[in-house]
């Protein structure tokens, strides 16, 4: 009887493996193929053109605000205090990091102390949430800002360009194809493939770096890949090519080689060959030797970042393509930014939540019955009808051990995703803590055999006696709902897998 059950503990444990498997998509990224290798280490940008070195000149700053269509923002003017002749100007976006007017500071500073104009508007946030985001209308809103440093006293209107970091690098080429006297365009850690694929991407990279087990990384297409619950998000799958493919401005692109969440290589060769459709040959890149993401190494912006932005503005045309076109450190990404496969619709949108509602639901019909039966059976003085040993002991370990499963699966998940984005490792709790999660649902469907034994013995031995209606109901919606509850953690991959 003791194997039996162990043996039907077993199959039920592998079968759960293979729902969890099967039942969504899997995450099997392919090797990026292609690579970049840089002319040179140096980064300078290089031609004849004479520029003034960041340092030139004194700089000052003015606050305003600028109208948009139906909003005002705020925005910082960062400019040279006398630089002769009218001088380049810069109009800064927002990633999805930053919004204030008073980001970007640094670059700002530096930019204008080579002479150029730079305006840091503030990002427009009423019609920008974590829901909804319509990047060409962004565009609209930031060339409002555009005209007004375009227009601004002491700026060559020919010369103003855009600047855009991590999200903002999405928009600026918009704004650029939408008015094609933007000058130049900067771009910044740029993702250049979709949003969803680029947050796949990077969730595939920082889990690697902390080194979680294979198995876990199905969970970026079943996670990244779902459609939020409650709706929007249509600009995860935002495409943007047919904007770059339409660009004909001069482009410089900067990246770290430290940024684990950009396709740093990928990126760039999709760009050029987009902008190549438009017959624009016009590109620099530029890799810059540990620095993360918003281009800083050691708290500080990269020795050497604010020099090629400076430079590269400021000798404009003949910077547009001087050698090398791409210097720097070495780049390295392992895999390639892809679509993903959408999850099935029962794990998809508002089901990630009902599925999740209806097994909690479930399981607390069950101490909602009970206490209701002993409340009874206390008003009516009699004395409440209990479960045969040991169901009772069963049910509720059955019904807490489930719940536990989540409550820890979740905890994990934070935990490794501080991990990953403190750049951080803990192998003891990344790879001790997965096989905890493993143990524990084995443990559960063990105790659940039990229970189910336990219950069959009590009906063949009892007859119709064994159980009550009421205590029927106790036991099916403990075990439906902690059943449901497993399905949901196999789904994501907690029980051990064959395949």
């Amino acid at each position: 009887m003791k194997y039996r059950k162990i043996v039907v503990t077993l199959v039920i444990v592998i079968v759960f493996g293979m729902i969890g498997s099967l039942s969504g998509p899997r995450w099997t990224p392919q090797p990026l193929e292609e690579t970049i290798v840089p002319e040179s280490e140096d980064v300078a940008i290089g031609g004849p053109v004479r520029t003034d070195p960041v340092g030139t000149y004194e700089i000052d700053q003015q606050v305003f605000e600028v109208a948009l269509d139906g909003a005002q923002v705020l925005a910082t003017l960062t400019f040279p205090v006398g630089a002769p002749g009218e001088r380049p100007g810069m109009l800064f976006m927002h990633g999805a990091g930053t919004g204030a007017h008073t980001n970007f500071a640094d670059q700002a500073q530096a930019l204008a102390s080579a002479g150029v104009y730079v305006l840091v508007p503030a990002k427009r946030l009423d019609t920008y949430t974590t829901a909804s985001r319509d990047y060409p209308a962004m565009a609209q809103d930031y060339l409002a800002s555009w005209e007004v440093l375009r227009d601004w006293p002491g700026v060559d209107p020919a010369r103003v360009g855009v600047y855009g970091e991590s999200e903002g690098a999405w928009i600026a080429p918009i704004a650029a194809v939408q008015q094609p006297a933007v000058a130049f365009v900067i771009l910044v850690s740029a993702p250049v493939v979709a949003p969803r694929e680029q947050v796949a991407f990077a969730a595939d990279s920082y889990l690697r770096n902390v080194g979680v087990p294979e198995s876990l990384l199905r969970a970026i297409p079943r996670g990244v890949g779902a459609q939020p619950p409650g709706g929007g998000f249509e600009y995860a799958d935002f495409d943007a090519e047919p904007w770059h493919s339409r660009v004909t401005q001069p482009v410089l692109m900067t990246y770290g080689t430290d940024d684990p969440s950009m396709p740093i290589v990928q990126g760039p060769l999709v760009f050029i060959d987009s902008m190549a459709e438009a017959g624009n040959t016009d590109y620099t890149v530029r890799y810059f030797q540990g620095a993360n993401h918003g281009l800083r190494l050691d708290g500080e912006l990269v020795e050497g970042f604010v020099d090629v932005l400076a430079r590269w503005t400021l000798g404009l045309p003949e910077t547009a393509d001087a050698e090398p076109r791409i210097a720097g450190a070495q780049p390295e990404q392992r895999f390639r930014a892809a679509p993903l496969d959408h999850p099935h619709w029962y794990a998809d949108g508002d089901m990630l939540v009902w599925t999740l509602l209806g097994s909690f639901v479930l399981l607390l019909v069950a101490p909602v019955v009970w206490l209701a039966g002993r409340g009874v059976a206390r008003i009516r003085g009699r004395h409440p009808h209990t479960f045969p040993p040991p169901l009772a002991r069963f049910t509720a370990a059955v019904s807490l051990s489930s719940v536990a499963i989540m409550v820890v699966f979740a905890a994990y998940v934070a935990y490794v995703a501080s991990l990953a984005l403190n750049y951080r490792t803990d192998d003891l709790v990344v790879h001790g803590g997965w096989i905890a999660l493993h143990a524990l649902g084995i443990l559960t469907v063990g105790v659940g055999v039990r229970s189910v034994d336990a219950a069959a013995n009590a009906r063949r031995t009892l007859g119709r006696t064994a159980f009550s209606a009421r205590q029927a109901v106790i036991w099916w919606s403990a075990h439906l709902g902690a059943t449901s509850l497993l399905i949901i953690a196999a789904y994501w991959g907690v029980f051990p897998t064959l395949f």
